[in-house]
């Protein structure tokens, strides 16, 4: 029943209305006079990819524009309806799920949390967000394009998942089981990379940014110059697993001293005995401390200054490698934005190299929880249009 709304890659093969679709998604409305004067292409071009379009369905009229002499022109968009994408993030204790349309417009969400789960169990899960989202889908041409899903973990560029220390996985061919089952095109990455993305395109837009997604872990997401920066095999910004403490506790993934274990949920989870805590759910733990702290607990909030600073400490090494313009912190985190800002700013202004802060903003996501998601659904969107182009 599922399979009837994810979409069976009827793509088109046309160079030029390749190019003219792309200028109507990123210049509609737009008449097609005005295609012809952005791609050079002539009129008589422009019109037969333009009724293609019409008839695929990617592309619609609406009502004549403004003349400026003669005949009015008729207006052109781009159907963002004609499909819908998915993007899924994995964290260390919940999921979360959006449909989007073609242009990242969300649609539906669906989430759950739970706690130390076999892969196997998780997997089951996935699927019951997966399966929600398509149902929720309406009708359209192309149906489900694509799956994204983000992973707080290494993942190489063929959707494997190498290792996800902070959820037990190790060699997990993620991508081939999820296109098993749902026989579309699935998209596997790096949560934090996705976040980056994410923050890109949907968030400040900026050239050079260093997404720093925090939660149980700690991913770094990489734009540079524009462009995800994702290393020889996929496997850049494992920052959570730097060095900071050089006798320190030992990680989930075997190193000693790890930034993560000091500076995100683990150093919470870690103290939850200190406050009453030891039998509550890890997920709940935050919210729980958040709640002592917004009640003037001391300890409490003299835990989060001090995660704040553990946090300037990683940042101080990211914004001294990378200098870039923007640091945005995402994920569970934000919610204790009121204590750990003000440490961590203090902490990277009195150790970062004073050129490097010159043109440094340092913010918290604006999106809130959705940043993955979007990141990796987005991903599949420009999959799909990369498969019409090519084919």
């Amino acid at each position: 029943m599922l399979q009837n709304k994810i979409w069976n890659q009827n793509t088109i093969k046309n160079g030029n209305k390749t190019l003219v679709l792309e200028t109507i998604m990123n210049h509609s409305p737009i008449s097609r006079a005005s295609i012809a004067d952005k791609t050079g292409l002539n009129k008589g071009t422009v019109s037969s990819q333009v009724s293609e379009l019409l008839d695929e369905d990617l592309i619609y009229e609406q009502g004549p524009g403004k003349s400026s002499g003669g005949r009015k022109p008729v207006i052109l968009l781009f159907n963002e309806v004609a499909g819908y994408s998915i993007g899924i993030d994995i964290g260390v204790n919940y999921i979360f799920g959006i449909l989007t349309d073609l242009k990242g417009n969300i649609c539906q969400e669906k989430s759950l949390t739970f706690n130390k789960l076999s892969f196997d169990e998780i997997k089951e899960k996935l699927f019951e967000i997966v399966d929600c989202l398509i149902t929720s889908a309406p009708s359209s041409t192309y149906g489900i394009v694509g799956i994204g899903i983000g992973v707080p973990g290494a993942t190489n560029k063929n959707g494997k998942v190498l290792l996800a220390p902070n959820l037990g996985w190790q060699n997990i061919d993620l991508k081939t089981i999820v296109e098993n089952r749902y026989d579309c095109p699935v998209i596997i990455e790096n949560e934090a990379n996705a976040g980056a993305y994410g923050e890109k395109k949907f968030g400040t837009g900026v050239d050079d940014i260093i997404y720093v997604s925090i939660g149980v872990g700690i991913g770094v997401g990489l734009i540079l110059n524009g462009d995800l920066y994702q290393g020889n095999d996929g496997f850049s910004g494992e920052m959570g697993h730097m060095t900071i403490q050089a006798d320190g506790k030992t990680c989930r993934c075997g190193n000693d001293g790890c930034w993560e274990l000091y500076a995100s949920e683990q150093a919470l989870i870690n103290k939850a005995d200190q406050f009453g805590l030891e039998m509550a759910d890890e997920n709940d733990i935050l919210q729980e401390m958040v709640g002592m702290a917004e009640d003037g607990d001391q300890e409490a909030i003299n835990l989060f200054k001090t995660i704040g600073d553990y946090m300037g400490v990683g940042l101080i090494n990211i914004i001294n490698s990378f200098n870039p313009q923007q640091v945005i912190i995402g994920n569970r985190i934000t919610a204790a934005k009121k204590w750990v800002e003000q440490p961590l700013l203090e902490k990277v202004n009195k150790n970062a190299l004073w050129f490097q802060q010159n043109h440094l903003e340092i913010n918290f996501s604006e999106l809130s929880g959705y940043t993955t998601a979007l990141g990796v659904a987005a991903f599949s969107t420009e999959n799909f249009f990369k498969i019409y182009k090519e084919r």
